[in-house]
């Protein structure tokens, strides 16, 4: 048994984005995660999924298309609101977009399909952060927004799977309380 997978699976937590810091994986190192993340359940090898970076100005960039969005989405959104908007992306030092794309497929329901997508995004976070990295799996309201969907370049069979905010802790993040066994396990039987 490998101890040491066993307990930063036990001990795993995400960690707010504005409490992660540079460095963030870059290179080679952010190869081998994303290599990890693609490491999931595919039915029909269809890779539902694909992975859209966001780092350096991108992050920017990309806050000035989500205040845009907030300003045609939103009745007279305040100037806080659109800072916040603007700096949505500047909160960590690299967000990756997992996209899940559903292709119409015989024998490959769309359900499993986006479930493939979910466990890309956590293969990601699981790999960032067995590299020391701090990662928060969000998706906020820009993932939902009609404006930012275009303005990402989505096809019409994509949507954001979350944005995976990675970077290194500032601190180590308080434990929370976890689901108790006994109210969410049965056993079936006939």
């Amino acid at each position: 048994m490998n101890d040491a997978l066993i307990e930063a699976l036990a001990t795993r937590r995400s960690v707010k984005p504005d409490r992660l810091e540079s460095p963030a994986p870059s290179g080679d190192e952010l190869t081998r995660i994303l290599t990890i993340a693609a490491r999931v359940p595919d039915h029909k090898k269809l890779v539902p999924w694909r992975f859209m970076i966001f780092e350096g100005d991108a992050r920017k960039a990309a806050g000035e298309i989500f205040a845009a969005a907030c300003q045609a989405e939103e009745n007279e959104p305040s100037h806080i609101r659109l800072d916040t908007e603007r700096n949505r992306f500047l909160r960590a030092p690299l967000v990756v977009a997992v996209v899940s794309r559903v292709a119409k497929r015989p024998g490959a329901p769309e359900w499993e399909q986006i479930l493939s997508a979910g466990a890309a995004a956590f293969n990601l976070c699981l790999a960032a952060n067995a590299m020391g990295y701090g990662t928060a799996w969000l998706t906020e309201w820009v993932a939902y927004s009609p404006f930012v969907r275009e303005k990402l370049g989505l096809a019409e069979n994509e949507r954001i799977a979350g944005f995976v905010h990675i970077g290194t802790p500032k601190e180590k993040p308080e434990e929370r309380d976890r689901p108790n066994l006994d109210a969410i396990v049965t056993r079936w039987t006939p």
